[in-house]
């Protein structure tokens, strides 16, 4: 498929930033190890284990670029937890001159403060249409966890822009995530890049993409059908009795 410039081409460490401390998070071969890392003009995926570093990739990237650590917009200035680590203020983004429209900095973990936020801002005076209007016109908080991430992702995402998701797997059933695939599709045909971090095959699975695998090698380009993720996942729904007697036994 022929590519739009990406917005955002690369990460890499500022002039003398390399890390020589072993402190949280420059102790994790990932991070130690992530010299300059491309991103896909479509669809980028890190992955690993818990721990393995790629949310501290993720959240320092979308904190360089200008979101809130903890999601939402660039507009987005709240604080309700200051946990996000110095990393972000040690790398360099590089990007193309090509402008992004908008973009999200989407985190599974603190999604319910920028619900909140939204709120408090739609009972503030304005003179324009509630900020809710944009994410479906339904409070966030009103909804089952899976069904305000989707509001999200269908309403408040459009093309053009630049997306960074941190799990957004976490409360959306398997039929969902493949339509949140679908979605994903749509947007990038409309030009927008995505970098995303997951334990999901499924949203793993989008072809137009490159797949960084994060552990303790460092980072790694694998196909989908090498991660841990899947070969777990096929192991199980194959040799499901086996597996748990192995487990449970």
């Amino acid at each position: 498929m022929a590519h739009r410039d990406a917005f955002l081409r690369a990460v890499e460490w500022k002039t003398g930033q390399a890390p020589s401390e072993r402190s949280y998070p420059y102790h994790l071969p990932a991070v130690r190890q992530m010299g300059k890392l491309k991103f896909h003009p479509a669809v980028t995926y890190l992955v690993g284990e818990n721990g393995s570093g790629k949310s501290t990739i993720l959240e320092a990237v979308a904190a360089a670029w200008g979101f809130n650590p903890e999601g939402g917009t660039r507009n987005f200035t709240f604080s309700t937890w200051d946990s996000h680590s110095s990393l972000y203020d040690r790398i360099r983004l590089v990007r193309s001159a090509r402008q992004a429209k908008d973009g999200f900095f989407f985190r599974a973990e603190s999604y319910y403060n920028v619900a909140t936020h939204i709120e408090e801002l739609d009972r503030e005076p304005s003179f324009g249409p509630p900020i809710i209007q944009s994410y479906g016109g339904t409070s966030l908080h009103r909804q089952s966890h899976g069904e305000s991430f989707f509001a999200t992702f269908l309403h408040r995402f459009r093309g053009n822009s630049l997306y960074i998701l941190d799990e957004p797997e976490a409360a959306l059933s398997p039929s969902r995530q493949m339509s949140m695939l679908s979605r994903i599709h749509q947007l990038v045909q409309q030009g927008a890049q995505f970098i995303i971090a997951t334990h999901s095959p499924i949203l793993m699975a989008y072809p137009d993409s490159i797949l960084y695998d994060l552990g303790e090698n460092g980072i790694e380009v694998k196909t989908l059908e090498e991660t841990d993720h899947f070969l777990i996942t096929k192991e199980f729904v194959n040799n499901r009795q086996r597996m748990l007697r192995e487990l449970l036994e």
